[in-house]
């Protein structure tokens, strides 16, 4: 089958389209025959070995040393289950499909197998290119405001990156939750995120949010952009800042009303997300599509910081 591969470090130039061997699903697995999987920030961060403040030792021991240890990214994907393991149940070949690999990547092919219990079922009426791009995003901003900030019912929420993978999703959560939302973006993505549903968006490179002396229930920092102290400045009483990107040294630091750290991959907030999209309450919003041939302009395009949305590819 072909892959993308990343034997070494470096930039978007490194991944190379090469022929690999299929995947055997052991007995708890599916194979699947990948239709669209996204090309994420953090796919982004591993094939550069570029990982946050503090974590690059880290990042390397997991990831590996020299070269990536999976030199098959991705792990956002949508397809049709191809076959099942022995021990499989609930799922058949020409079932379509979703979920995300974790650890294990290897969704940059034709084919991916993955433990049964990580996939579900993909709705008719979502595509397998919104599908794709929904997961990494949509789960990471459900389990920042859901889970960590209890959003709700006239709370306060500043997203900020309100036009990237997490911060698309987040801007339509937190409305669809009955938050009153503000969206921190520059000026060539301010109708969008409006359009999505936030009820003000500020042009970050306008310093406005530094000048600012309103106060949010919730700040959601999707990008990376604000100290603990900067975000704790935007708190009301009681309020929380939710550090989706953060270094070590804030995710140490992040307790009480802070928090940071992983976003565990749960089948049932995939279904969630699947559900609010097929009745249309959550848009998923691309911005390009490529086939494999071209993932390194997929990963070019990442790495330039101007994506709005989800970068999709189509093995």
């Amino acid at each position: 089958m072909r892959a993308a591969v990343v034997d070494r470090y470096g930039a978007p130039e490194v991944v190379r389209v090469a022929e690999v061997p299929r995947p055997v699903p052991r007995a708890d697995e599916v194979l699947v025959r990948v239709r669209a999987v996204a090309v994420t920030s953090g796919d982004a961060r591993i094939r550069a070995a570029r990982f946050p403040a503090g974590f690059g030792v880290f990042g390397r021991l997991a990831f590996g040393v020299v070269r990536p240890r999976k030199p098959v990214l991705g792990g956002s994907f949508s397809g049709v289950v191809e076959g099942v393991g022995a021990r499989v149940t609930g799922f058949a070949p020409g079932d379509e499909v979703c979920g995300m690999t974790g650890v294990r990547l290897g969704a940059h092919a034709e084919y991916v197998a993955v433990a049964g219990a990580k996939l579900v079922r993909k709705p008719a009426e979502v595509s397998h290119e919104d599908a794709a791009g929904l997961l990494f995003g949509g789960s990471t901003a459900l389990h920042f405001l859901r889970t960590k900030g209890s959003v709700g019912e006239g709370k306060t929420v500043l997203v900020n990156g309100a036009s990237g993978a997490i911060g698309t999703n987040a801007v339509q959560l937190a409305k669809h939750f009955g938050a009153v939302v503000t969206g921190v973006t520059s000026a060539a993505n301010a109708q969008l995120v409006k359009d999505l549903g936030a009820d003000r968006v500020i042009d970050y490179t306008t310093g406005e949010l530094d000048r600012t002396r309103d106060r949010f229930d919730i700040v959601l920092d999707t990008v990376g952009a604000l100290t603990i102290k900067a975000g704790r400045r935007l708190l009301n009483d009681g309020g929380i800042l939710l550090l989706a990107v953060a270094g070590l040294a804030d995710t140490i630091r992040a307790r009480g009303d802070v928090a940071a750290g992983a976003v565990p991959e749960r089948t049932e907030d995939f279904e969630f997300l699947l559900d609010l999209a097929a009745r249309s309450g959550l848009t998923v919003v691309i911005d390009e599509s490529h086939d494999l041939v071209d993932i390194a302009a997929a990963y070019r395009r990442v790495d330039s910081g101007r994506k709005v949305g989800n970068i999709i590819v189509r093995p």
